[in-house]
C-alpha cells in the first residue's frame, strides 16, 4: 500500500475514533439530563401539592372563622372569657 493510503486510512480511523467517543458521551449525556429532567417534574408535582394546600388554608384563614378559633384554641391555648381548661396528662403506653 502507497504512504498516502495508509496516513488516509489512519485518519479515517481515528475519525471514526473520535466521533464514536461523542456518539457515547452524548448519549451518556442525554441520559443525564433526561434523568434531571424527570427529577424536576417530581420535584414540581410535588411542590404543586403543597401549593394547593397552602392555598386552602389561606382561603380558610381568610374566610373561616371557626377555622381561627380551633387553631386558637388547639395550638396556642386560647379560651373564651368564662371557660375553664381542663388539661389532663397524657395516657401512658
Amino acid at each position: 500500500m502507497s504512504r498516502r493510503r495508509l496516513l488516509t486510512l489512519g485518519g479515517a480511523a481515528v475519525a471514526l475514533v473520535v466521533l464514536a467517543s461523542w456518539t457515547v458521551s452524548g448519549i451518556l449525556g442525554v441520559r443525564a439530563v433526561q434523568r434531571e429532567i424527570a427529577a424536576a417534574e417530581r420535584e414540581i408535582a410535588t411542590l404543586r401539592v403543597q401549593a394547593r394546600s397552602l392555598a386552602q388554608t389561606i382561603d380558610r384563614l381568610r374566610n373561616d372563622p371557626g377555622y381561627i378559633e380551633k387553631l386558637a384554641r388547639e395550638e396556642h391555648g386560647l379560651v373564651r372569657e368564662g371557660e375553664s381548661v381542663l388539661k389532663f396528662p397524657p395516657k401512658p403506653k
